[in-house]
């Protein structure tokens, strides 16, 4: 679309804008918008960055803020109301080896998730999975959902996020959790090495939250190449890792992690 910066000229009757003779577009008799130049730029500024809030990232690629904001357009225009959008997930780490986009809607509002995800993912041609709960609801899976830790130790969202968490086990959901875990024991051989990766990293995140130490991507992954010894979290993620030497280290984790919740589980339905 074609677009001439013009000056307002005072008129004897009516104000007037001059534009040259010899351009392209704007043929006579179209309509047009006139736009102060200043708004204008106001607006370009106030998209990207500065309109999100980043927790835990340093850097991300250009096109994935393009990207976030149009999801965010996409559930403004069909919502009502909302408390807060966040994204996680592997989208943000660096790199395009991602495969969708995890986004947290925070609403007290019905959300017809099926929909927003259709109109998300045709707008953006990337698979989306779709969390809606309150902020309440959130409060509560921080302070005693590993997954939920982990998943906003790393987050993009539109508002600020202020949480003050008190930590308590409900060991419960930790062994549903845990059971998650249990398919790296019977299919090594045909799992990738990024979903060795994800069952892995969802181990560790149950075991640092019993030992009541941060869970976060940073965490998770040190102590994972501390456990079984890798050189790098990439040996894990490039499927090169020794069967033998790691399955043992894993059904061993496994085993003692299960017998603390059990444990705790029994003993909880005692004093009952």
């Amino acid at each position: 679309m074609e677009e001439i910066i013009a000056r307002i000229s005072r008129g004897s009757k009516m104000d007037q804008i001059y534009i040259p003779k010899n351009r392209m577009g704007l043929e006579n008799g179209e309509f047009v918008i006139i736009k102060s130049l200043s708004e204008q730029i106001k607006e370009k500024k106030s998209i990207g960055k500065a309109n999100l809030y980043f927790y835990r990232i340093k850097k991300i690629e250009p096109i994935k803020i393009k990207i976030f904001n149009e999801i965010f357009s996409v559930i403004e225009n069909n919502m009502n109301s909302y408390d807060n959008i966040i994204i996680t997930g592997s989208v943000l780490e660096m790199g395009f080896r991602f495969n969708d986009i995890d986004i947290i809607i925070l609403s007290e509002e019905k959300i017809k998730e099926n929909i927003l995800k259709e109109k998300i993912e045709s707008k953006t041609g990337i698979i989306t999975h779709i969390i809606c709960l309150s902020e309440k609801a959130l409060r509560r899976g921080l302070g005693t959902d590993p997954l939920y830790q982990s998943m906003l130790s790393k987050c993009i969202s539109k508002k600020r996020i202020i949480f003050k968490l008190k930590r308590k086990i409900e060991y419960k959901t930790l062994d549903l959790h845990l059971l998650k875990s249990e398919p790296m024991a019977y299919s090594f051989d045909i799992l990738s090495g990024e979903q060795k990766y994800h069952l892995t990293r969802n181990l560790m995140s149950i075991k640092l939250f019993l030992e009541n130490k941060k869970v976060n991507n940073e965490s998770i992954n040190r102590e994972i190449i501390r456990l079984f010894k890798l050189n790098d979290i990439n040996d894990m993620k490039n499927n090169l890792l020794e069967k033998k030497k790691f399955l043992l280290k894993y059904r061993d984790l496994y085993k003692q992690l299960s017998d603390i919740i059990l444990k705790n589980i029994k003993n909880g339905s005692k004093q009952k």
